[in-house]
């Protein structure tokens, strides 16, 4: 008999952002790698012959918890990898929905009827993940191994060996980040211990990646919705110093229509469904002959504050910067607006440096949007 270990990797940026990320190769977040100090002390003294991997990094990295206290390397395996969602992939979940409603909603419904031309059907992606759990078990009889994979991944397998219905979430749920399973495969035969466990995250379990609605955008041209441009500025500056002073509304309306006419699709509208929830005002030409993106606005409706929705929006700002080679991400944020400070520095940014501002001042803040992958 083999047993096992099949584990979903630990939170990464798409989890987050609401992209869907299938092979697209985003980070792990802080919290991710919370989850994944979490993993490693539930699974330090559970002796494995070996562990596998997903190549990609948000697996490889979870892994790193199942194999470092027994002193083994993490053997990667591109056929444990997720559905490659072909022109899906990296795309925010919320434009999708709004752009290709049934497909969307058959996704996360109805898999078995989901089709994309350039995508893997998740019949295929089933048949790929159990052959590969086969192979490993081959491999292992008698042993008990570890192997970390991913969401959709792990369902359509376990769909597969365990004979349970896609649309049967009771008893085939999506499993959460850092999940663990227990599988014994015996003759050929398979059976599940334990399914979808990730008790050992304690109090760091986050709710339910539909707790939130999926925020959409679209390119915003400044002078021709100058009047919603206006009114998110000025909420903003209003929320940010509790008066008007300083706020010039025709300056910053001509900047914002200089960042667009620089790149569009710099400035961006945030919706949910049709309803305008917010917007995001790049400066792509600040910062381009040092590598680094600037960040004009970030504003969130009040309806929308305090619900996490704010890292949707940040997301539009680092995958974009992102696409243009940039290393970092820099932005100011007033002395005395605290709920600001706490978002930006909770989401990874550094003060660097101090500006003055037309009342406290500006605090000078950065995060890389670039990280090192040799720590797996």
């Amino acid at each position: 008999m083999t047993e096992i270990y099949l584990i979903r990797h630990a939170q990464a940026e798409g989890n987050r952002f609401r992209i869907i990320q299938g092979n697209w190769d985003g980070y792990v977040t802080a919290q991710g790698r919370r989850e994944i100090a979490l993993l490693e002390a539930r699974l330090r003294t559970i002796p494995f012959a070996a562990v596998y991997a997903s190549d990609l990094y948000r697996a490889r990295l979870t892994a790193a918890a199942a194999a470092r206290p027994q002193g083994l390397a993490v053997q990667t395996d591109r056929a444990l990898r997720e559905l490659n969602a072909g022109s899906w992939e990296g795309a925010f979940f919320g434009n999708i929905q709004h752009e290709q409603p049934e497909l969307a909603r058959a996704f996360v419904f109805d898999a078995e009827s989901w089709r994309l031309p350039d995508a893997e059907t998740f019949a295929e992606l089933g048949e790929r993940m159990a052959a590969a759990l086969e192979r490993i078990a081959a491999r292992h009889e008698g042993q008990r191994v570890a192997v970390v994979s991913h969401g959709a991944a792990i369902r359509a397998g376990l769909s597969r060996l365990l004979s349970l219905d896609m649309k049967d979430r009771e008893r085939l749920p999506m499993c959460g980040n850092t999940a663990v399973n227990i599988l014994c495969c015996e003759n050929g035969r398979w059976r599940a211990e334990v399914l979808n466990d990730t008790g050992h995250l304690g109090p760091l379990e986050l709710p339910a990646w539909g707790s939130t609605a999926a925020l959409r955008h679209e390119t915003l041209d400044p002078r021709a919705d100058r009047v919603f441009y206006n009114a998110c500025y000025r909420d903003a500056w209003y929320a940010a110093h509790g008066n008007l002073d300083g706020y010039f509304a025709d300056f910053y309306l001509s900047a914002a229509a200089e960042h667009h006419r620089a790149c569009p699709g710099a400035v961006m509208k945030l919706l949910d469904g049709d309803e305008p929830a917010g917007l995001v005002d790049l400066d792509t030409r600040r910062g381009s002959h040092a590598g680094y993106g600037w960040l004009s606005l970030l504003y969130l409706k009040p309806e929308y504050r305090g619900k996490g929705y704010g890292i949707q929006a940040l997301a539009r700002a680092i995958t974009f910067y992102r696409a243009l080679g940039r290393t970092s991400l820099r932005l100011v944020a007033a002395e005395d607006n605290a709920r600001a400070l706490a978002f930006y520095r909770r989401e990874g940014f550094r003060q660097i440096g101090t500006e003055p501002g037309s009342g406290a001042d500006l605090l000078l803040l950065e995060m890389p949007l670039r990280e090192r992958r040799d720590d797996v």
